[in-house]
């Protein structure tokens, strides 16, 4: 802030009637706030305190004070004594007064190095007795605010995949009415050798670990319940006997050696339920609808159960035939843990083999890549084979973002919002829109996008350009960035820059050494000052011309040793 004084302002002569002795305006101080003029959120605001000493103002006239910003006018304002015939404020002529204009005008690149003006109209009963001014009161402006790196951070959606994944593969025994003896002929059944085959497959394949056995008996539902828990539990025992001849007959020898868990699970009502539904038209669907309400009516009575299926004979022997053989049974359950493709293997078969990787693979294998033309290629291939999931459209967009082909990564971020409105793609197009200026558009689509940490830092860049740098300095985040930095200067610590600066990627580049100048110069530091310049301007030569200009360092421009940097 700077206090000045004018004298006589240019109201020292007013033509006619007004002598010298009685000119309007004899002694004015003002101070204009900020010295020079500042710009935030894309507007410049003008605050002049102006003091009007005793006598200053004659009683019948007035001015229409016009500042002027470069050749842009501001609004007026009306001062005037207190028998003039003008609407305006009045200035007492024995006490003289204060005024405080303000004015807030959108920025024009011609305000930069622009001087803030006042002229006047000066007037007596309606009259124009003179003009005067222009007369300059600050200098403009300061436009660091616009130094904020658009650098809007897009999000990768993440893949789901997993190296080891749980599964599991499933063999049955079938065992004869009211019996629990293995035949030799079910040893033989197709998926026992099956079961045998994988049980091998196992042993040799490095990738397979077995984890567990579960082995659990079924009876069907005739019969007395005491006797058919028995009966299950029985055959549970000896399924769990032949799972080991089968394991050893696949030499798998760690198989055979497994403890199985065995359990018997009595009448198999559940199972009777579906397999009856899913049988054929011989038994009726009223006959099939009578004996689940028996089931459900009786279900805390099996003998009940038995004896009404059993009135109903010709449907019992249907169900005899049909579908209780299917329920003397045990299942063997064997739990083991799959080891996926390694990293080199994935990357492998993405080139010469990509129908072996599934989407998760795909987009785990476009993360290994640190090359952005191999991350591209892959989520491609994931893009072309898996159209219903956003995810890849939303991550080739992301990396066509990240090679600076925003148009192209903005039709991909709308494909990927398309399939699935997301909040991922929500921060992308936000990003899109911030990078393109569309400042109003980027809000609401970031207001929509959650609260990842990507989302707040590009908040934070939008506060920045709003001129909300409290904002600004919680949405960035802890990280050390010059966005940080600059937001932590504008919000008026300029003493923290270079710490910020030294802790980001912008160590030693050329905005950073310049960003820490305009620090030094905010704390009237000169050999920061010299020093951060020439840093910067060795970094780029771009910043001896930013500079010279630069109403940041007004109060240097006639040191030689800043001139000697900047000329």
């Amino acid at each position: 802030m700077k206090k000045q004084s004018i004298k006589n302002l240019a109201f020292v002569a007013v033509a006619g009637t007004i002598v010298s002795s009685c000119t309007l305006l004899k002694d004015l101080d003002y101070t204009v706030t900020p010295n020079p003029l500042e710009m935030h959120g894309d507007s410049v605001s003008v605050i002049v305190d102006v003091v009007f000493p005793p006598k200053s103002v004659n009683r019948k006239a007035s001015a229409e004070i016009t500042p002027m910003l470069g050749e842009t006018a501001l609004k007026p304002v009306t001062i005037m004594g207190e028998k003039a015939t003008a609407n305006g404020t009045v200035i007492n002529f024995k006490e003289g007064g204060k005024i405080t204009y303000t004015d807030v005008i959108a920025y024009k690149p011609a305000f930069e190095n622009a001087d803030l003006n006042i002229g006047a109209i000066v007037s007596k009963k309606g009259k124009v007795k003179d003009e005067v001014g222009p007369y300059k009161i600050a200098d403009a402006t300061i436009i660091t605010p616009f130094m904020v790196n658009k650098d809007f951070k897009v999000i990768l959606a993440e893949d789901q995949f997993e190296r080891v994944t749980p599964e599991s593969t499933f063999a049955q025994l079938n065992y004869a009415k009211g019996k629990s003896n293995v035949t030799t002929k079910e040893m033989k059944d197709d998926d026992i050798t099956a079961y045998q085959d994988w049980l091998a497959m196992a042993h040799e394949n490095p990738k397979v670990a077995i984890t567990s056995i579960n082995i659990v008996g079924f009876a069907s539902p005739e019969g007395e319940e005491d006797k058919n828990g028995t009966l299950s539990t029985d055959r549970a025992g000896t399924a769990a006997e032949s799972y080991k001849k089968i394991a050893m007959k696949a030499e798998n020898e760690g198989a055979a050696e497994m403890t199985c868990k065995t359990s018997g699970s009595g009448s198999d009502y559940p199972g009777f339920k579906k397999a009856l539904l899913a049988s054929d038209d011989r038994i009726a669907e009223d006959e099939k609808q009578l004996i689940i309400r028996v089931l459900e009516m009786n279900k805390n009575n099996p003998d009940k159960i038995e004896e009404e299926l059993r009135n109903m004979r010709k449907t019992f022997t249907q169900l005899d035939r049909e579908i209780f053989p299917l329920l003397r049974r045990a299942e063997i359950t064997t739990n083991y843990d799959l080891t996926g493709f390694s990293d080199e293997e994935m990357k492998t078969n993405s080139v010469s083999n990509p129908d072996t990787l599934d989407l998760e693979e795909l987009l785990f294998c476009a993360g290994l890549y640190d090359d952005l033309g191999e991350k591209l290629r892959v989520y491609k291939i994931a893009e072309s084979r898996y159209p219903e999931d956003y995810r890849p459209a939303n991550n080739v967009g992301a990396v066509l973002y990240m090679m600076n082909k925003v148009s192209e990564a903005k039709a991909k971020f709308e494909k990927a919002a398309g399939i699935k409105d997301n909040p991922i793609t929500s921060n992308n197009l936000g990003a899109v829109a911030g990078v393109g200026g569309d400042r109003s558009k980027s809000w609401g689509l970031l207001n929509q996008a959650g609260s990842a940490p990507e989302v707040s830092y590009n908040k934070g860049i939008l506060n920045i350009q709003d001129g909300d740098y409290s904002d600004a300095l919680s949405n960035l985040g802890s990280d050390a960035s010059f966005n940080k930095a600059l937001a932590t200067m504008l919000d008026g610590t300029p003493g923290s820059v270079a710490d910020i600066i030294g802790g980001s990627d912008d160590a030693d580049s050329g905005q950073g050494h310049y960003l820490k100048a305009v620090a030094a110069a905010r704390q009237d530091n000169m050999s920061e000052v010299v020093n951060n310049l020439k840093n910067a301007i060795v970094k780029d030569g771009k910043f001896k011309a930013m500079a010279a200009k630069d109403r940041e360092f007004l109060k240097y421009f006639e040191n030689a040793g800043f001139t000697a940097i900047v000329k």
